[in-house]
């Protein structure tokens, strides 16, 4: 399994979403976001328009993956360095390592990891 994991500000559309993941690399079998933005309408639309499942990853789930970056806000509100490495490791399972580290969307309003795994 191969999984995009997305984090995205209030106000992100499907485009911050795709470019992130363009700018991310790489073909995918899943996105992966916090729970509590899984049915966000940007992550629903590019769900929709690339055929793929959404993982709704916990917040446990999230503080509990171990990230390459670091963002001290996102630290904060979130308990993880990386929202996006952190659902993709979490999505991908125990195994998961990253293949891509987050990078961020031209608008700034998105990031984007690849975590690649088997899910148990």
């Amino acid at each position: 399994m191969r999984v995009a994991g997305l984090g995205f500000r209030h106000g992100a559309t499907e485009q911050s979403l795709a470019d992130a993941l363009a700018r991310a690399g790489g073909e995918v079998t899943a996105l992966a976001t916090p729970a509590d933005k899984a049915e966000a309408p940007a992550i629903v639309a590019l769900a929709q328009t690339l055929g793929l499942p959404v993982v709704a990853v916990p917040g446990l789930d999230l503080r509990a993956a171990p990230t390459l970056t670091h963002s001290d806000r996102v630290m904060a509100k979130r308990g993880t360095g990386s929202v996006a490495e952190a659902a993709a490791l979490a999505a991908a399972g125990p195994s998961a390592r990253l293949v891509a580290a987050r990078v961020v969307s031209g608008d700034r309003m998105a990031t984007c990891a690849i975590a690649t795994g088997e899910v148990e």
